[in-house]
């Protein structure tokens, strides 16, 4: 509990820089941002997390009384955090990374009083990968110590575990980094090697919280401590003491029994409890909240007492224990994940039980608070008092640290170009991970649950990952929302480590341009800093970064950091042929950055358009002709660093800038946007032709300098797309923002599918699109390939060479704005839906919102409701299965949920009624479509239903895939045949198990629903169009009546137009997946 990452003695330090004392700590400039731009912060350095103010929002959730489903129009304040789980990813990667995950997860549920997690980012930095059979010109082998994985290992299994996490959970993840580094290069005591032997492994994400809920109570004398979530474990012991030293100064024992394991179905029931607390308002059973990580319960309860100048009186035999044999340290320091400490008064202490029982989450009352400051832990099993400590033991002054470090000034050698050929150029850099095409990291990872994603990484009808922000909405009926980006530059630091601090900035800001925010100082950003302390010359390195980032730029840009971590061990050692090797990660700062945003319709994407007539690409040269190359993935591809590094030098230029690009997005005269950042100018333009499916022609004539660094700087800017007829206009509002010398016209699209680089009437450099598309996607095939099923790795690849490829290729037969349900308006009661979930359902809010919007009264129902008697469904018209997790999927998916049913005589009868009745519907989606796939002999005509199986690829996939709609008796589907329109599916299950004989019996009964097809709206069981395998393409099947439908695709996430990953410009606010539940209420009357 008290090691450096727990108690951040280094930020809190003294420093004494090359003799000179120094009047602010670390952290003391970190908090002058937000002292000096407070502006829309509600809280800061006090919680688990930072809340910043948000837009009033109609919030979606049950009535606690009724539970009915309706909107609350209040304030969605928006809740932020970013953490690093880098020791555990090192030692095991599946692991480290999904409880990395879990943790940070956990830190925005226990903000406030509750609040609830909404969307995720995730980030890896890794030594170079040395992929077999590709190891690339610039990665040498340099060793590493036997404890640690490789970086091929971490970043095969780490971003499964953090996906497999958040899917599991239900948080999308929109957004992401990946950068590789190791190299030798200079330092101040000769050749260093630098690189991330010892991983980053970020994760973090925004949530939201009710107005009233922002701040911790004080809690009262007599107040109930209690654990919610699982039991103790006898793993993750020692985690924080682990991550907080050098990887390999440690014992091995300990780098290993510190590593957690991830219960992430565990954490959905302990979310449901929490969600189910704030959801009561006022009558909130929960004073206060912490997670617990780090350190076990011997942080958390010490932390949550001490916040308000209480003690705490624990029984340590009352802990949820797994394993008795555990000692009382064990049992008290363990850091088993899922688990919360909570103080809720005695009064109270009935309703909160009662929540936790029908949410079936685990809780144990273990203790309660106490007026004196003391910590007193009793061992009933031994009659004795192992803990009997005054609180100021654990959280007194100590002596403050004093860092006396000096700086250790070397020569670093300029960036040779001269013999770097700009075709070997092109090629390596697109090669480079940290520009290359991350789609294995992505597809992986579910980034529609909730309903509530507006940009994904995923941009245009070709599903190109490139985007640069990621986007929410508030809720289901308006256009405000949230808003997420990433920025990093950490191989600058090689050159000029403030320099890198402020890129990062930088790169967040520019990222953050693309969406539509109102003004630059309602961005607040997460900092998050990794150094290897003790190094020579990195304190002092780290102390110029943070000054330069906290007490300069963040000022003068009106920007507050209010929350981040640290993480100051980023140094592995081992002994290779009887001497000591020593890799150094470079100082680097991870910034994310989060803001409310105007209107989510408004995002910018770098999707270059074909169908707006003549247009012209303009670069905003922030680097103002710089060109400065040093520490570019083109220094890196070639084993070299440079001198001269990009910098912020003019923050009144990003500021101007930032302001020019919201302008003329309002105006609407931005058709595409993309930032300038890894791999320089010439990487910006090719990954705005891949998502345009279209060729460019660049001219250099405008931009002075060398070919190279004109190219291949990674100085600030942007390149936007216009129309040619309001080029004059777009470049006066650049000139009127002090901009006009800096924005260069430099080229438009072509007609040949070519990427055409010339100079001087010269042609520099001419290539395919997709020639250049799939070297910078080749990476991501061969990782792929190495961790999925080869055979569909290679099919996606070689996708890219179709060049006639039209894309997702939409055809409806209705009207979605036509809406159906109109006769039945204020006709009496809306009919009532039954939203059914099972623990570790997570799917259950967008569908009742979906229901709800065609008019139904959505009412929760678990099935612990049906199963305790509490609830029947013989009041219900409808019933919806939701997609998730239930049962972890351990027994099957769906099958564990099924068979809850089956093996239950009340809730067979229950659901055998039902199904029997003729006035009754269901529609079972994805998890929910497995659940009824093995009750298909409960369900007249369901006989020749499936059960679904593991995808085809191996491998979870969460696509935005093209799909048919044939004619079926359905009632959902009624008028939507013939249609041809593109869904979101999630889900690493959903491969109909069918012979070719059964596939086409069921293609000739008419009873199959939904198929997928690819672009050209053919029928296909090629991957990634038929993204499970699944014969025929058929992912959807109802009944002869078509009272009953199942499918593994999610209507319920895309029934706005809005909510789609990619959209037919006519589409209106209603998006054709309504009609679905339209038809329900058509259906009903």
């Amino acid at each position: 509990a008290n090691s450096e990452h727990c108690r951040h003695k280094i930020f809190n330090a003294d420093w004494v820089i090359d003799g000179e004392p120094r009047d602010q700590s670390l952290f003391g400039m970190i908090r002058h941002t937000a002292r000096n731009a407070p502006g829309g912060l509600i809280s800061a350095y006090s919680d688990n997390a930072a809340v910043i103010a948000g837009a009033e929002s109609a919030r979606f959730f049950p009535d606690p009384t009724t539970r009915r489903y309706r909107p609350v129009r209040e304030a969605a304040h928006i809740n932020i955090k970013v953490e690093t789980h880098n020791h555990p990813t090192a030692i095991s990667p599946f692991p480290g990374a999904a409880t990395g995950a879990g943790g940070e997860i956990r830190d925005e549920g226990a903000t406030g009083r509750g609040a609830r997690p909404k969307a995720g980012l995730c980030g890896f930095s890794v030594s170079n990968l040395k992929i077999p059979d590709a190891v690339r010109p610039w990665e040498r082998d340099f060793g590493r110590p036997s404890r640690i994985v490789s970086a091929l290992d971490i970043m095969l299994e780490g971003p499964i575990g953090a996906a497999a996490f958040n899917n599991e959970f239900g948080r999308p993840n929109l957004a992401g980094y990946f950068r590789t580094y190791e190299d030798e290069v200079a330092g101040p005591d000769g050749p260093s090697l630098r690189g991330y032997h010892k991983p980053i492994m970020i994760a973090g994400g925004l949530g939201t919280v009710r107005p009233a809920h922002t701040l911790k109570q004080a809690i009262p004398p007599t107040a109930q401590l209690i654990v919610l979530g699982g039991p103790a474990m006898l793993i993750g012991l020692g985690g924080g003491a682990a991550s907080s030293m050098a990887s390999g100064s440690s014992s091995e024992a300990l780098d290993f029994a510190s590593v957690q394991r991830g219960n992430p179905e565990m954490q959905r029931r302990c979310q449901e409890v929490i969600d189910r607390c704030w959801q009561l308002g006022d009558d909130n059973p929960i004073i206060s909240i912490h997670d617990v990580g780090a350190g076990g319960l011997s942080n958390a309860v010490p932390e949550i007492v001490h916040d308000c100048g209480r003690g705490a009186r624990i029984e340590l035999r009352a802990i949820p224990n797994a394993e008795p044999e555990m000692s009382p340290m064990q049992i008290w320091c363990n850091e088993a994940q899922e688990r919360y400490v909570l103080a809720v008064s005695q009064e109270r202490l009935a309703a909160f039980q009662a929540l936790c029982e029908r949410e079936r989450c685990p809780y144990a009352v273990v203790g309660e608070v106490t007026e004196d400051e003391a910590l007193i832990i009793g061992d009933g099993l031994f009659d004795n008092l192992p803990v009997d400590l005054p609180m100021a033991l654990l959280f007194g002054k100590p002596p403050k640290m004093l860092r006396d470090v000096t700086h250790h000034p070397y020569h670093k050698a300029p960036l040779d170009v001269g013999a770097i050929h700009l075709h070997e150029a092109a090629t390596r850099v697109l090669q480079l991970p940290g520009v290359a095409d991350k789609s294995f990291l992505i597809t992986i990872g579910d980034r529609s649950v909730t309903g509530l994603v507006t940009r994904d990484q995923m941009v245009g009808p070709w599903q190109i990952p490139v985007a640069d922000v990621a986007v929410t909405c508030s809720d289901y009926e308006g256009y405000h929302g949230e808003a997420m980006a990433m920025g990093e530059r950490a191989p600058i630091a090689l050159a000029h480590p403030a320099a890198s601090g402020r890129m990062a900035v930088g790169e967040a800001l520019t990222n953050m341009a693309a969406a539509s925010i109102e003004r630059l100082g309602d961005i607040k950003l997460s900092a998050n800093w990794m150094a290897a302390a003790g190094e020579p010359g990195e304190d002092a390195a780290l102390f110029d970064t943070v000054r330069g980032v906290a007490l300069e730029l963040c000022p003068a840009l009106g920007i507050a950091i209010p929350v981040g971590k640290d993480s100051l061990s980023m140094k592995t050692v081992w002994e290779a042929q009887g001497e000591e090797r020593c890799m150094t990660a470079p100082l680097s700062l991870v910034i994310s950055a989060f803001a409310p945003v105007q209107d989510v319709r408004r995002t910018l994407t770098p999707r270059l358009r074909r169908d707006r007539g003549d247009t012209d690409l303009v670069l905003i040269d922030l680097g103002k002709g710089a060109n400065r190359l040093a520490g570019s993935a083109l220094a890196q591809v070639f084993n070299q660093v440079g001198h001269h590094a990009p910098d912020v030098d003019d923050p009144r230029a990003l500021k101007a800038f930032f302001g020019a690009i919201q302008d003329l997005n309002r105006e609407g005269l931005l058709l595409a946007y993309h930032d300038r950042s890894d791999g320089g100018l010439f990487a910006t333009l090719c990954e705005m032709a891949f998502a345009g499916h279209t060729g460019v022609t660049i001219s250099l004539d405008d931009l002075d300098g060398e070919v190279l660094p004109v190219l291949f700087n990674e100085e600030l800017g942007a390149v936007v797309q216009v129309r040619h007829h309001e080029l004059d206009t777009v470049l006066q509002v650049f000139h009127d923002a002090g901009l006009g010398r800096h924005a260069h016209v430099i080229g438009t699209l072509n007609d040949d599918d070519r990427i055409e680089i010339r100079k001087g009437g010269e042609v520099l450099l001419e290539e395919a699109r997709g020639a250049l598309q799939r070297l910078w996607s080749e990476t991501s095939y061969r990782m792929q390939a190495l961790r999925d099923n080869p055979q569909c790795a290679r099919q996606q690849y070689e996708q890219i060479l179709d060049a006639e490829d039209p894309g997702l290729n939409v055809r409806l037969s209705f009207d979605p704005d036509e809406d159906i349900c109109a006769p039945f308006i204020n006709k009496g009661a809306a009919p009532r839906v039954a939203i059914l979930r099972e623990q570790g359902v997570n799917g259950h809010v967008e569908m009742a919102a979906a229901f709800h919007r065609a008019g139904f009264d959505s009412i929760d129902v678990h099935m612990t409701d049906i199963l305790s008697g509490q609830a029947g469904l013989a009041d219900f018209h409808g019933l919806a299965a939701c997609g998730g997790f239930s049962y972890g999927d351990v027994l099957g998916a769906g099958a564990g949920w099924a068979r809850s049913i089956l093996f239950n005589a009340r809730a067979r009868d229950a659901f055998e009624d039902f199904f029997q009745r003729p006035d009754t519907f269901a529609l079972g989606v994805c998890n929910g479509c497995q659940m009824m796939s093995v009750l298909s002999g409960l369900i007249p005509g369901a006989g020749t239903w499936p059960r679904f199986v593991r995808n085809r690829s191996e491998q979870f996939e969460a696509r935005f895939s093209l799909v048919e709609v044939p004619p079926s008796p359905s009632i959902f589907l009624d008028g939507m045949a013939g249609s041809r329109l593109p869904v979101a599916v999630a889900h690493g299950e959903g491969r109909a198990d069918l012979t070719d004989r059964q596939a086409q019996d069921l293609l000739d009964s008419g009873l199959v629903a939904v198929r997928y097809v690819d672009n050209q709206g053919r029928a296909t069981e090629r991957y990634p169009a038929n993204p499970n395998g699944s014969p025929a393409g058929i992912t959807g099947l109802t009944t002869p009546d078509g009272r009953f439908t199942i499918m593994m695709p999610h209507p319920e996430r895309v029934f706005r137009t809005v909510q789609n990953s990619w959209h037919p410009d006519e589409w209106g606010e209603d998006g054709p997946w309504l009609r679905l539940f339209r038809n329900a209420r058509k259906w009903v009357g």
